[in-house]
């Protein structure tokens, strides 16, 4: 079952035995019994290339959740589930992935001297499962309800531009006024191009455009801090540009939603020490630095 799922996920033959540690020949029996003793092809070989049959794209993906089981019972009976260590897999978005979230990590390791951590910086959690992903770090609301997502912090959301933009073009006193400014999207903040604000008769959304769009936050950033718009982002990002002047909030009358941060994990009913004690650290070390502006 192993080397099946091995040489699937590589696409080959020579990788899968590669990262089992055997060779090429042996790989090959092993899909060759496996075959065998099932009574059905599982890949299609050419001389090139392997593709999964149906058959076997449905036998990999009943083996993974299999082989998810038995780690599942190994690390509840071992002393996995009573100190961290291996290896912990990490995927978080670039922007607060780069800055807080590799803080914590490097105090987490400081900690746990017998763990390793592999970090990914990717715009969406990805696929956990197929990846490996112990923990993913997203941003907002949750949709793949496959997932468990617990919730680690939130950051004050503000609408911010430079004193030079302010100057040429103005303060918008309301979120009707966003219409007439260039405002800089973070494709990653959901829903694209619509911001939205409380009021007194309760929420009101706005959609805007603006000459600079991008999936993270820093290019807006940076684009905003040069004079080109107006932007939408969290304190964590633009906190110590509020503070030295090189930002100023406008529309403070009317407050947005926090982003909330998630950590998110595949539905497992045994978590391992690892991913509980890294998830108890980052809350209890996001609590304290993501809500204020000027914060790390």
């Amino acid at each position: 079952m192993t080397v099946f799922v091995r040489v699937a996920k590589a696409g080959s033959f020579a990788g899968g035995a590669r990262d089992l540690g055997i060779s090429r020949a042996m790989a090959t029996k092993h899909i060759m019994q496996l075959e065998g003793s099932l009574g059905t092809r599982l890949i299609n070989r050419t001389t090139r290339s392997l593709s999964l049959t149906e058959v076997g794209m449905s036998y990999l993906e009943r083996c993974q959740q299999v082989l998810l089981d038995v780690e599942e019972m190994e690390s509840a009976v071992t002393h996995l589930q009573t100190e961290p260590r291996g290896v912990l897999k990490i995927s978080a978005p670039p922007a607060i992935g780069a800055t807080h979230i590799a803080r914590a990590v490097a105090e987490f390791l400081k900690i746990h001297t017998d763990l390793t951590v592999e970090m990914i910086l990717q715009g969406s959690p990805g696929d956990l499962i197929d990846e490996g992903i112990d923990v993913a770090i997203f941003l907002g609301a949750l949709d793949d309800t496959s997932m468990v997502a617990r919730k680690l912090a939130s950051s004050s959301l503000v609408v911010c531009g430079s004193p030079d933009y302010l100057e040429r073009y103005g303060i918008p006193q309301t979120p009707e006024d966003l219409a007439g400014h260039s405002c800089l999207v973070n494709w990653a903040i959901s829903p694209r191009n619509k911001w939205q604000f409380r009021c007194e008769t309760g929420f009101k959304v706005v959609t805007v455009t603006g000459r600079m769009q991008a999936n993270a936050a820093h290019p807006i950033r940076i684009a905003a801090i040069n004079g080109l718009g107006l932007v939408m982002l969290p304190t964590y990002i633009v906190g110590k540009d509020i503070e030295n002047g090189t930002l100023k909030i406008v529309l403070g009358n009317y407050p947005l939603p926090p982003l909330d941060i998630h950590a998110v994990y595949p539905h497992r009913k045994y978590l391992s020490a690892k991913v509980k004690s890294f998830m108890d650290f980052l809350q209890d070390w996001l609590e304290h630095r993501v809500s204020m502006p000027g914060t790390e």
